[in-house]
């Protein structure tokens, strides 16, 4: 079956241009265009929009703003965003990552999604068409977003130098599937007391989650062995892993407090 490509000069003309059936927002394609090619037929238009605002990165007093076609090289070479180089480089390989974009890593099913679950650690706000929601909103709702909504782009806190931490697990080095991922965001005092903590985890749910109850046990306590052994033994506490290909849902809850430990001492 033909599909059609129409195309926009701003995000709200390609949101009313979704309405229609079979309209599939266009980005970087690494999701939608493999659906096209493996042969879903529900597909017949692809809308994209060449509104510059949705290309732009801007870093001012701490707090930045990624636009929603921004991608993962160019997160991963930005100077001022050097913390989420990581995060960013998870994802695929090189010509992937010339492609991949913020706004479609959020709506990539498990086990993809890996810089989403990086978003979700540093407590993001994405934007919208019809708005902003607090990332862990949008994660949980994504899937009854409103006909003709368009994400625009996310905006963070930069975390502070060794705040910031992120871990990948896949069985193929460098640019395999996750059989999870891990990130989170560490405040500690002066003595090395954890004072504030958010943890998010990509394969434990359709969608990435937060690991309050890890958050939760790791306050208060130093990232020494003894120290997290509370928060590991806590870290699987509401998990609801996928089962694919790569892994079990058994696999992949037995690993994740393994995992999480060398996160944390690392």
């Amino acid at each position: 079956m033909p599909l059609a490509l129409k195309t926009y000069e701003t995000a709200a003309e390609a949101g009313a241009a979704l309405k229609a059936a079979g309209a599939r927002y266009l980005g970087g394609g690494t999701l939608v265009v493999r659906a096209a090619n493996e042969g879903d037929i529900s597909l017949s238009t692809f809308v994209r929009s060449t509104d510059p605002a949705l290309r732009k990165i801007a870093v001012d007093a701490g707090r930045a703003h990624l636009g929603a076609a921004v991608t993962m090289a160019e997160i991963a070479r930005h100077p001022e965003l050097a913390a989420l180089a990581r995060a960013a480089r998870a994802v695929g390989g090189p010509a992937v990552r010339n492609m991949a974009t913020v706004g479609g890593n959020l709506f990539a099913p498990a086990p993809y999604g890996d810089f989403a679950v990086a978003l979700l650690a540093l407590d993001a706000t994405v934007y919208t068409t019809g708005g902003e929601v607090p990332v862990e909103a949008f994660l949980a709702g994504r899937a009854g977003m409103h006909a003709g909504t368009v994400v625009t782009g996310v905006g963070f806190d930069v975390p502070a130098a060794g705040q910031f931490r992120f871990l990948k697990v896949s069985r193929i080095k460098p640019k395999g599937i996750s059989v999870l991922s891990i990130a989170a965001v560490l405040e500690e005092s002066a003595d090395g007391t954890v004072t504030a903590a958010r943890i998010a985890l990509g394969c434990m749910a359709e969608h990435p989650i937060r690991a309050r109850a890890a958050e939760k046990a790791l306050v208060g306590s130093r990232r020494t062995k003894d120290g997290i052994a509370a928060a590991i033994a806590a870290v699987g506490d509401g998990v609801r892993p996928i089962t694919d290909a790569i892994a079990s849902a058994w696999y992949r809850k037995e690993v994740l407090p393994v995992h999480f430990g060398r996160l944390l001492l690392e």
